[in-house]
């Protein structure tokens, strides 16, 4: 896992691969195998240290998908990115079968935006031995944005992880191998996300490496109405980013790995 981000040092960029049809801003993109395995050695030309591959939309009021169908979306991208490449794979998903194919066919991390909740998904993570990423979410993706609510989103979502993560590791997970992930935009409003990141360092504290994924979120068009275009979100995105690494994120996920790796290396060279 990535060391401690902090003056000198740079989080590492999980680039982001979506074999969706339907995610917020890049569904159907990589509608091929050959294409998805393509965008993903690009990101990592790009600097990518991790790649992220997922099957299934978790945008705000998404359907799920079978379990057949997600396999059969991200196995060949999983299998035909390990062929080339020996880095961090992550499978993005919430079915603990999916994550075991995954793993089998080379994916070393489990990211899960469900936080491991899922039946037979703590055993599953202790049995694969592998890097395991726990995210807040209030709800789930079809109702999570309908009106999420908090008294103090900071200390909950904090209390909430630490609390997963505690079970996680009494289900036979090592510590080592945890991963936190305040799940920005997952049950939460911009002002929600914002008082997340600027409360990084409490979730930090809680001993756990940070992975924020801000990419062109919906909190940038809040602040910026004339960004309804996720893809015009690179400004908004990067900001989060440099944001997020300056309070102690450890990995960052995102669309634009390029302008991202390039963002945090002026930054990491400002403060080093």
């Amino acid at each position: 896992m990535a060391g401690q981000t902090g003056s000198g040092a740079r989080a590492r960029v999980m680039g982001i691969v979506n074999v969706t049809p339907d995610s917020f801003s890049d569904g159907g993109r990589l509608a091929s195998v050959e294409g998805a395995v393509d965008h993903a050695l690009r990101l990592i030309e790009a600097g990518a240290d991790i790649l992220d591959i997922g099957g299934e939309s978790t945008r705000p009021g998404a359907d799920p998908v079978s379990e057949a169908e997600e396999l059969d979306r991200v196995l060949p991208v999983v299998e035909g990115v390990r062929a080339r490449w020996d880095g961090p794979i992550s499978i993005d998903t919430m079915k603990p079968a999916v994550a075991r194919a995954a793993v089998a066919a080379g994916a070393t991390i489990w990211n899960d935006v469900f936080g491991l909740r899922a039946d037979g998904a703590t055993e599953t993570a202790a049995a694969l031995g592998c890097e395991v990423v726990l995210m807040h979410m209030q709800g789930s993706p079809r109702t999570m944005q309908a009106n999420p609510a908090y008294d103090d989103v900071v200390e909950e979502v904090a209390a909430w992880l630490a609390e997963r993560a505690e079970a996680v590791i009494g289900a036979g997970v090592a510590r080592e191998r945890i991963w936190l992930d305040p799940g920005l935009g997952f049950g939460k409003t911009a002002h929600h996300n914002l008082q997340l990141l600027r409360g990084l360092p409490r979730l930090k504290g809680l001993g756990f490496p940070v992975l924020v994924g801000a990419s062109r979120k919906r909190t940038i068009q809040a602040i910026d109405p004339m960004a309804s275009d996720p893809l015009d979100r690179l400004g908004g995105s990067l900001a989060l980013h440099l944001f997020a690494a300056s309070r102690g994120a450890d990995v960052i996920r995102c669309h634009d790995v390029r302008e991202t790796v390039q963002a945090l290396k002026v930054w990491a060279a400002l403060e080093g």
